[in-house]
């Protein structure tokens, strides 16, 4: 039996995949790499043409702050696409380094650019999940600029939590979080001690638990709406893609001349 890959795990959420859709997806993730926690796969500034799907793990893209602080742009999780940031230039935007033991599916950019070349319905949908990851990014962004501790660090458990139910599909609200407090400040503009004191606030009004590494959200409706929190990822917008059709017929010749090699 095979074994469904990442990314074709997280694209099929979203739309019934084509066994030729989901063969060429599970052809780009053939190299495993494997890093600990705190390893830095890729630093801001470095060149790089490698992308990566996360098979296990956490990850986040970060950059430096003249002061020698650390800005935290986004957290990956398993099925994500990472080092996306380095495609427009060919070098790292930001550094991405691991929060957990994790493997990645390392991929070359030119392999990547052939799937959109032979398969033009997934890359359309891979955009279009990039584009609703942006619009999760700007909705927390515009809550680290316009509100209040308790709100930033809410609406990113909130969104965390939505992140993995795409994969998992969990009904529930409770996950691990290998989040430091420095990791959950850098995300969100907080020091480490408004973001301990944001938490206990949190827990006071009964909608969130944690015990160790693991948070429970009791009333996931309820804290949304005390927060104005939009889900982002639960739903892309497939209606407008191309249909599937003969265009990938050469791309699977070439797929077969280069397995080969």
């Amino acid at each position: 039996m095979t074994v469904e890959s990442p990314l074709e795990a997280r694209l099929s959420q979203h739309l019934l995949l084509t066994y030729a859709e989901r063969d060429a997806l599970r052809w780009l993730e053939r190299r495993e790499r494997v890093f600990r926690a705190g390893d830095v796969i890729v630093n801001e500034g470095e060149e790089n043409d490698r992308l990566y799907v996360v098979a296990s793990g956490w990850l986040h893209g970060s950059v430096r702050l003249k002061g020698g602080g650390r800005q935290v742009l986004r957290f990956y999780f398993v099925g994500d696409l990472t080092t996306t940031f380095s495609i427009a230039w060919g070098r790292s935007a930001a550094t991405l380094t691991a929060v957990s033991a994790t493997m990645l599916y390392e991929m070359p950019r030119q392999a990547f650019g052939r799937l959109f070349r032979d398969h033009p319905r997934l890359g359309a949908l891979l955009y279009a999940v990039s584009a609703s990851e942006h619009v999760a990014m700007a909705d927390r962004l515009t809550s680290v600029g316009r509100t209040d501790g308790i709100t930033r660090i809410a609406t990113l458990l909130l969104d965390i939590r939505s992140r993995l139910r795409v994969m998992d599909g969990m009904d529930g609200a409770t996950f691990e979080l290998p989040l430091t407090q420095q990791d959950l400040g850098d995300a969100v503009g907080l020091t480490k001690t408004h973001v301990s004191r944001s938490l206990k606030a949190l827990a006071e009004t009964g909608l969130v638990e944690r015990v160790g590494k693991v948070i429970r959200i009791n009333d996931v409706e309820r804290l949304a709406q005390m927060v104005d929190f939009q889900d982002r990822h639960s739903h892309v917008a497939t209606d407008w893609l191309p249909p599937t059709g003969t265009i990938g017929a050469i791309g699977d010749m070439d797929h077969a001349i280069l397995a080969t090699k």
